[in-house]
């Protein structure tokens, strides 16, 4: 039921000239620092590069997150890729 609900969650992205960035439907932050992101959203991985980046905002109860910094580009992943490039996943397949 739970990959059910996360087929119909809206995952939003606001950039804002290019210094500031909201997303929705953020399910956990992988990694951070002040030259990369990366989240798992409802629908799939996503990585934030850019110059000073900072989370200022991270509500995971909402699935909102703000961050603040240079944005560079913004990459979508496949959650299906994402989870193969994962260490644990990679040990027990």
């Amino acid at each position: 039921m739970a990959d059910e609900r996360r087929d119909f969650m809206n995952q939003n992205v606001i950039v804002e000239n290019r210094n500031k960035v909201t997303i929705t439907g953020v399910e956990q932050v992988e990694s951070f620092n002040e030259n990369i992101i990366i989240l798992m959203t409802v629908k799939g991985g996503m990585t934030i590069k850019g110059e000073g980046l900072n989370v200022g905002k991270l509500n995971l109860d909402d699935g909102n997150v703000k961050i603040d910094g240079i944005i560079n580009g913004i990459f979508y992943n496949d959650k299906d890729s994402s989870q193969k490039g994962n260490l644990i996943g990679k040990i027990f397949k």
